[in-house]
């Protein structure tokens, strides 16, 4: 792709005022859904399967990164893009899933005890801060990344990536350590 002919490029102001507005957006939503007075009727007990359909969505993502790691180190841009892409389509299917779920069901609470039980909150809560701070340099990565402004990329990917593994990483350990205690 050629920088000058982007027009995402001509309208960099517009795509940044964009991430930064999806970027508060989203946790803020996601947030308001988990401390909803009432919980969503959306029909039967569908809705608790997706806890589990999300621990396989952040561990296709995990290796998606993991992979697109792994080609950029090698050199193989298009493998690289394809599986950052897929990383990316993955978080989004995920996010729906997860504010779905959010909406719907009342939030599990934790029944394990001891030092257990404080690195499981630790997890928790590291996860939750990560989650909500990645969607913002986790957008400029990928716009930077897209629109060839490889320098800026690079830049935004220092802090972007580590924090998206951890945050996929740690939904799927979070998801094992609470899963016994499902109710549904």
């Amino acid at each position: 792709m050629q920088v000058s002919d982007n027009n995402l490029l001509r309208n960099e102001g517009k795509v940044k005022g964009w991430i930064i507005a999806i970027s508060v957006v989203i946790p803020v939503a996601v947030a308001i859904l988990l401390f909803m007075p009432s919980k969503l009727d959306l029909g039967t007990n569908w809705v608790y399967f997706l806890p589990h359909l999300n621990a396989v969505i952040n561990t296709a993502a995990t290796i998606a990164l993991i992979a697109g790691l792994f080609f950029i180190k090698r050199g193989n841009i298009p493998y690289h893009r394809a599986s950052m892409s897929i990383a990316f389509g993955l978080g989004a299917i995920f996010l729906v899933s997860y504010v779905i779920y959010h909406a719907a069901a009342e939030s599990t609470t934790f029944g394990g005890e001891g030092a257990i039980r404080g690195l499981y909150y630790f997890l928790l809560l590291t996860h939750i801060v990560l989650a909500a701070v990645a969607l913002f340099p986790i957008l400029f990565a990928y716009y930077y990344g897209y629109t060839d402004q490889l320098v800026k990329h690079r830049k935004v990917v220092r802090f972007a990536y580590p924090i998206w593994l951890y945050v996929t990483v740690t939904g799927v350990i979070v998801y094992l350590m609470i899963s016994p205690y499902y109710i549904h």
